[in-house]
C-alpha cells in the first residue's frame, strides 16, 4: 500500500505526527495509521487545558477495525482541539495531516521534537514494521 507522508512533521513509534504552526505544536495520526485504523467512526480529544507527556494519550479513535488511544509524540498543554471531527470524524481519513488533526499543545519541551522521526526515518520505520508484521 501507499502511504503519504508530511515532510514538514515528525513522527513518533506511536505512528502520530506533530508539526510546528507558530508557537503551537500540532498533533494527528498518520496516513499509515488512519488507513490500518480503516473508516474512523468517533474520536474523542483531551479538553483545553489539559496537560500532557509525551507517549499519553491525547485522545481515543474509533473505527470499524479497533478501538484506542491516540498516543501524543510530545509534552505540553491543549491549547484547542479539532472540533470538527466531532461531527466528521471520517476527517482523519481523508486528510490526516490537514483537517484530520486531533489537537493543539503549547509545547513544554521543546527539544522533544529532536528525538522523533522526520518524514523519511518515519518512512523506512513503517516499511520494516509491515515488513516484520510490526515485531
Amino acid at each position: 500500500m501507499g502511504y503519504t507522508y508530511d515532510a514538514q512533521a515528525k513522527y513518533a513509534r506511536s505512528h502520530a505526527w506533530v508539526r510546528l504552526d507558530g508557537e503551537f505544536a500540532v498533533v494527528g495520526v498518520s496516513d499509515y495509521a488512519q488507513q490500518r485504523l480503516s473508516d474512523v467512526m468517533w474520536v474523542e480529544v483531551s479538553r483545553p487545558g489539559t496537560v500532557i507527556t509525551s507517549g499519553e494519550p491525547v485522545g481515543e479513535i474509533e473505527s470499524v477495525k479497533a478501538s484506542g488511544d491516540a498516543y501524543s509524540p510530545v509534552s505540553g498543554e491543549v491549547i484547542e482541539v479539532n472540533e470538527a471531527l466531532g461531527a466528521q470524524p471520517d476527517l482523519i481519513n481523508r486528510d490526516p495531516y490537514g483537517q484530520g488533526w486531533l489537537a493543539k499543545l503549547r509545547l513544554s519541551s521543546p527539544t522533544e521534537l529532536m528525538s522523533l522521526m522526520d518524514a523519511s526515518a518515519y518512512e523506512a520505520f513503517v516499511l520494516e514494521e509491515e515488513t516484520t508484521g510490526g515485531h
